[in-house]
């Protein structure tokens, strides 16, 4: 008898969350991603194929990386228009650093710290210049792809490393390198903003600056923190591009910028700052990759997936009104 009433309270209780708008808007990520697999998987049937598998994990590896970046700054109530310019500009600094024979190791080493330096000037002039973050990095945007189109002279340049060839074409069963790689960088951005005094000033910073400060909580240096974070993970996308493409491109792609920040939005993490997760954006980099993956193999016309990305996203951001 008492299981029997154990047993319905807790259906009882399911289903009040079920009902409730808000529990739906905590989980859109994973619901729409485990929708759009069962209905592109019966429209065609390869779509989970091994092959098709890797190769969507493969291309949601940057995505991811940046995406956890973004997040970081989405945190504390800003946003990071640059991150995609950032990262070109760390693939060119890359390329010419490989050209100019610097070896491997230091040319990753000279790209990743271009795409920093961006994201620290992000953040001093977001903490210390009191400038908006959008016009900051707004700004950086175009400065960044003006750079990498400078030093390039507007020419990409290809790069041919069999380690980036490995890193590009490695895998362990369906899982390639680069996602590997992307999972790696979730799991650490997950366990500094978590379970480090760091993580929970920077949730505190987005939540309210005033009280922030008034715990002494300098709110000014996990500005500039969460932007160089932005800025060394879009550096980390670069090396991953490189290797994908097998060249240094000058030439920005917005795409990755946009994707960037609804992949964050889809992931549940709150525009308004002080409420995050990594989780979240990964499956909404995912949910993204799965979309344009799945009309691709339907045959829908490359004109539309913008629109349907659009749609989702739009619908995703309307959710987290209602997220508890």
């Amino acid at each position: 008898m008492a299981n029997a009433t154990l047993a319905a309270r807790d259906g009882e209780h399911w289903a009040a969350k079920l009902k409730d708008v808000g529990f739906w808007a905590e989980w859109a990520a994973l619901v729409g991603l485990v929708v759009l697999v069962i209905v592109f998987q019966a429209l065609n049937p390869t779509f989970l194929s091994p092959g098709n598998i890797t190769s969507m994990l493969l291309a949601a590896a940057i995505l991811i990386v940046l995406a956890v970046g973004q997040t970081f700054v989405i945190a504390t109530a800003g946003i990071d228009l640059s991150i995609a310019s950032a990262m070109t500009l760390g693939a060119v600094v890359f390329g010419q650093a490989y050209t100019a024979q610097w070896g491997l190791a230091l040319s990753c080493v000279a790209g990743v710290l271009a795409a920093a330096l961006a994201g620290l000037v992000n953040g001093m002039l977001t903490a210390w210049g009191k400038i908006a973050d959008f016009i900051v990095t707004l700004g950086m945007l175009s400065a960044a792809s003006g750079l990498a189109l400078i030093l390039s002279d507007g020419k990409p340049v290809t790069i041919i490393d069999p380690a980036l060839l490995a890193l590009s074409t490695g895998r362990v069963g369906i899982f390639g390198y680069s996602f590997l790689i992307a999972i790696a960088v979730a799991i650490v951005a997950h366990v500094v903003l978590f379970h480090t005094r760091f993580g929970t000033h920077v949730l505190a910073t987005g939540g309210s600056p005033e009280s922030a400060n008034a715990m002494g909580i300098s709110t000014r240096r996990i500005k500039i923190a969460v932007y160089t974070i932005s800025g060394v993970l879009a550096g980390v996308g670069a090396l991953l591009l490189v290797a994908r493409v097998g060249a240094a491109e000058p030439a920005s792609n917005t795409s990755f910028l946009l994707n960037s920040v609804a992949a964050v939005v889809l992931g549940g993490v709150s525009l308004f700052g002080g409420r995050g997760t990594i989780i979240g954006p990964v499956i909404g980099a995912l949910l993204l990759v799965a979309l344009v993956n799945g009309l691709t193999l339907l045959g829908v016309s490359q004109f539309y997936q913008p629109l349907a990305v659009g749609v989702v996203v739009v619908l995703a951001a309307l959710l987290t009104r209602f997220q508890r």
